[in-house]
C-alpha cells in the first residue's frame, strides 16, 4: 500500500492520495484505488470474506491528498450526511501560475460540466443547469516561478478549484485543461487536499487530518507557507 494511512479506526479508513492513483473505477479500466484497499486491508487482517469500503467523496485522478472511505455502510451514510449538509471543513493548497488580484477573496461562480469532454465551464450569473460554487482563498506567497494559495471549500463541484482559480488568472501548475502553459513531468497538477475536518460518524468527537504535502521539490518549497 503506497498511500500513507493517515487515520484509521473501525469505521474510517483515511489516506494520503498521490496524484495519478484513481479513486474509482473508470473507462480506462485502471485498478482504482478502492480495490486495491480492499485487497490490502483483507491481507493485513486476514479476513477470511470480502471487505466492505465505501467511497465518502472523490478527487480527481492528478490531483493529490486526503481520500475518506467508509469501513461500514453506516459511517458510509452519515458522512455523506455530512458531505451532502457541508459540514465539513475542506481545505486546499495550490501551485498557480499567477499571483492572485486579491490576497483574499471570496469566488462565487456557477459551474456547468460538460461530460463530453470532461470540463467545467464557468459563469457570472445564474445558468441553465449551472450549479453554484463557493470558495474562498488565501494569498500565501511567491515560489520561484508560481506561487501559493489555500483554498477553503464551501461546494463540491466538479473540477471547482480548477475551473474557479482559472477564471481569475490563475491556473493551477500543470492543468493545461484549464490554461496552465505546460504539464507537470508526472501528469499530475499542482492541487493537494491538504486538511479536512468533521465530526466522527460514531464517536461525534471533531477529527481533523493533515495530508503532507508531495514530495516533488516546489510541493516541498510551500511548507515554509503558514497556512494555519
Amino acid at each position: 500500500m503506497t498511500n500513507e494511512i493517515l487515520f484509521e479506526d473501525n469505521h474510517l479508513l483515511i489516506i494520503n492520495k498521490k496524484a495519478g492513483d484513481l479513486a474509482q473505477g473508470d473507462e480506462t479500466g485502471d485498478v482504482p484505488l478502492i480495490d486495491s484497499l480492499k485487497e490490502f486491508i483483507k491481507k493485513r487482517d486476514h479476513k477470511p470474506g470480502n471487505v466492505y469500503l465505501g467511497l465518502v467523496h472523490r478527487l480527481d485522478r492528478p490531483t493529490s491528498g486526503v481520500l475518506i472511505f467508509a469501513k461500514t455502510s453506516k459511517a458510509l451514510t452519515r458522512m455523506n450526511e455530512l458531505f451532502q449538509n457541508r459540514a465539513i471543513d475542506k481545505v486546499y493548497r495550490a501551485i498557480v501560475q499567477s499571483k492572485p488580484p486579491k490576497d483574499h477573496d471570496r469566488l462565487e461562480h456557477y459551474l456547468k460540466k460538460n461530460a463530453k469532454n470532461n470540463k467545467t465551464t464557468v459563469f457570472h450569473k445564474p445558468t441553465e443547469d449551472a450549479k453554484k460554487a463557493i470558495l474562498e482563498y488565501t494569498y500565501l506567497g511567491a515560489l520561484t516561478s508560481f506561487h501559493c494559495v489555500e483554498v477553503k471549500l464551501f461546494t463540491g463541484r466538479s473540477h471547482q478549484i480548477r475551473a474557479q482559480l482559472s477564471m481569475i488568472g490563475c491556473p493551477i501548475k500543470g492543468d493545461l485543461k484549464y490554461g496552465a502553459k505546460r504539464s507537470n513531468p508526472d501528469g499530475s497538477i499542482s492541487l493537494h487536499a491538504q486538511r479536512i475536518t468533521f465530526e466522527h460518524p460514531t464517536t461525534k468527537e471533531v477529527i481533523t487530518v493533515t495530508a503532507p504535502v508531495p514530495q516533488d521539490p516546489i510541493w516541498q518549497a510551500t511548507t515554509i507557507f503558514n497556512a494555519e
